[in-house]
């Protein structure tokens, strides 16, 4: 059976391939830098983003981790009738509190993921905006009180590379959500740099600094500084059918108590996984999964997944349709327009 590292997908060539795993790893990566580890010019590494970018494969934003500022992450089903989910998905992918929209293959229900700035802005959303909403029949939300970091993000390239170039780019692996024991207090200036880097993740430091007011000294310092909080990180948005993945799932499982953390942590290790955290609610661990297609989606729950001791139970959600990844909305299957 091919595995996912060997597989090759029919629009990036070895390349391109390169330029989203250091992408991942370091999303504001100077393209001179990235083109002396490649051994290619930075005018080609430069053409080549643009050309990923225009064909609406990936996009790059800063995000905002609301944990460092004392909110939580919440996942979110909402229940519907066939005829109104459309409807419901489109109005959610607009919300810029929301993320992760999606329409199940049962057509009648929607998740999405809430990442809250305020207790206001949380509380509007779950116990006033949603509920009220005419498309709604029924609503659970699923606090996120634990992220499993994982081993390599997604989608593995890193077998494109030699061992000095991964050690040149340096580590691509993901950090807890975890900050500072006083939550992080945002500014006006600093609110003004994470919207500029939610639009586009690679906005250079003088751009920031015209559009502020500041030095591009002072925005690169203050970024890091938000970085090292982890306030501010970045993320790939991919239109992945044209990478040559068909199928996209979430997995809404229950485990013995004793068992959530060494499950968390190996369904962490698998190639497929895009994200998996400890929730509260009806199930207590939830993970999104991509595959090549359903054959693909049946080995991962009967192999990898079946191998796991400690699950009690599974569901497993295919998605239909995404309108909104993490930043941007979707077009069929092209990224259409960063909100």
């Amino acid at each position: 059976m091919q595995s996912l590292e060997e597989s090759e997908s029919s629009v990036l060539d070895v390349l391109d391939k390169q330029i989203v795993h250091a992408l991942v790893s370091d999303a504001r990566i100077a393209f001179a830098k990235l083109g002396a580890i490649l051994g290619v010019s930075e005018q080609t590494v430069a053409r080549r983003y643009r050309s990923l970018r225009q064909r609406g494969i990936l996009h790059v934003a800063g995000q905002v981790n609301a944990v460092p500022l004392g909110h939580a992450r919440w996942a979110i089903r909402l229940r519907t009738t066939p005829d109104k989910a459309v409807r419901l998905a489109e109005s959610l992918a607009r919300f810029p509190d929301l993320s992760w929209v999606t329409l199940l293959s049962t057509g009648s229900e929607v998740t999405c993921v809430s990442r809250p700035r305020s207790v206001e802005r949380r509380d509007k959303l779950l116990l006033q905006t949603l509920p009220q909403a005419s498309q709604v029949i029924g609503l659970t939300a699923h606090e996120v009180i634990h992220r499993f970091p994982l081993d390599e993000e997604w989608p593995h390239f890193s077998h494109l590379f030699t061992a000095e170039q991964l050690r040149e780019l340096g580590s691509q692996a993901t950090r807890a959500d975890m900050g500072p024991e006083a939550p992080v207090r945002l500014s006006a200036e600093d609110e003004a740099i994470l919207a500029i880097l939610g639009r586009d993740g690679r906005a250079p430091y003088a751009q920031i600094a015209a559009e502020i007011g500041w030095t591009p000294t002072r925005v690169a310092r203050r970024m890091a500084e938000l970085v090292e909080s982890r306030v501010l990180y970045f993320d790939l948005d991919f239109a992945i059918e044209r990478m040559g993945y068909a199928v996209r799932a979430a997995l809404w499982l229950r485990t013995r108590p004793a068992d959530l953390a060494a499950v968390g942590t190996a369904i962490a290790t698998h190639p497929e996984t895009v994200f998996v955290a400890a929730t509260t609610g009806s199930v207590n661990l939830m993970a999104s999964i991509m595959c090549r297609d359903t054959a693909h989606l049946y080995r991962y729950v009967t192999q990898r997944l079946g191998a796991l001791d400690g699950i009690t139970d599974v569901e497993v959600t295919p998605a239909l349709r995404v309108f909104k990844q993490a930043q941007t909305l979707l077009d069929s299957d092209r990224i259409s327009l960063v909100r």
